[in-house]
């Protein structure tokens, strides 16, 4: 039987989705992967026996990474992709057709999908990948970001990628942990914030570690900021605190690059763009909890207004912030 667990259905900027899946059932499995990924047609040799398979999946806004196994010989073809998709074997083979070229990946390296061109995929029984997606458009938003220009697609990524050793390597450990921390409940990975920011390392890691046409000049040194321009999204910041801004929102409001504006705050104010904002919302959650009447006012109307979607973690970094529980300080009010 299949168990399906959907933890929640949110926009990034509140909960990310999270499902767990087991079964037989090869529509069910269908339908959960036309869901996350593609319209995909399943297929599996007539005396394979039964087939199953086993998925764990998160999706952060436009990037979806997941855990698939498999107990049979599976095949999966999709007729046209939309997004930059990277298959990461953990166990056994997988045999890859794209874009008029034939590959084999094994749990040392990765096959790349780009879009617009079909995809056939096959994997012998009782194997296992890491499968992430990230939608064509936000790949290529966060390079423009990190570099401070527009750009112009598809990027030119390889089909295969070494994850032996290296940065490829190091981004699968990113992948890897992304993909236990599924289990926890009490995951930081549920907090919006944090959430935003992992979308964001995950991207921009996927395109530092692989190399492409803009990878050159990625990876060259980089200016901070001028003390003027981190000015203005410090302004911007505390003038509107509790809106929903990404550090690719900041940049622009800078009208620089995300890694100059990254090194400007590390070099001018001490932290990052995102840390900083997080700071001032507690400071405006704690200033409005002091002036509160408790009889009219909740703490999670306060941690509400202020930005903080999750009750739970707004407590924690308060109380890490404070000493005090929010709810102490609003009984405190005079």
């Amino acid at each position: 039987m299949a168990d399906v667990y959907p933890r929640s259905a949110h926009a990034l900027a509140e909960v990310p989705d999270i499902v767990h899946f087991s079964g037989a059932n090869i529509d069910k499995a269908r339908s959960l992967l036309n869901r996350f990924y593609y319209p995909v047609a399943v297929g599996t040799p007539a005396d394979a026996g039964d087939f199953r398979l086993g998925v764990g999946v998160i999706q952060l806004g436009p990037l979806t990474v997941g855990q698939l196994s498999f107990a049979t010989p599976v095949t999966l073809r999709t007729a046209e992709i939309d997004a930059y998709h990277v298959t990461m074997p953990t166990l056994g083979k997988l045999h890859a057709r794209h874009d008029g070229r034939e590959i084999v990946a094994d749990p040392t390296s990765g096959v790349v999908f780009g879009p617009g061109s079909p995809v056939y995929t096959s994997r012998e029984a009782n194997s296992a990948e890491l499968a992430v997606k990230v939608e064509r458009k936000a790949l290529e938003e966060e390079l423009s970001g990190l570099l401070g220009r527009p750009i112009e697609g598809p990027l030119g990524l390889p089909l295969e990628v070494d994850l032996s050793s290296g940065p490829g390597h190091s981004w699968r450990r990113l992948i890897r942990l992304l993909c236990e921390e599924l289990e926890y409940e009490t995951s930081l990975f549920y907090e919006p914030l944090m959430a935003e920011q992992l979308r964001s390392t995950v991207l921009s890691g996927l395109l530092l570690s692989l190399p492409h046409r803009y990878h050159a000049e990625l990876t060259a040194p980089v200016t901070p900021g001028p003390p003027r321009a981190i000015r203005r999204v410090l302004d911007a910041i505390q003038n509107e605190p509790e809106r929903a801004f990404t550090v690719t929102d900041l940049a622009r409001a800078a009208n620089m690059s995300v890694r100059s504006l990254q090194e400007g705050f590390r070099r001018h104010v001490g932290m990052a763009p995102m840390s900083y904002l997080q700071q001032v919302r507690l400071a405006r959650a704690h200033d409005a909890l002091r002036r509160a009447d408790p009889v009219r006012t909740t703490v999670a109307a306060v941690a509400h207004r202020w930005g903080f979607a999750h009750l739970g973690r707004f407590a924690s970094a308060y109380r890490s912030r404070f000493g005090v529980s929010p709810s102490e300080t609003l009984r405190s009010t005079p």
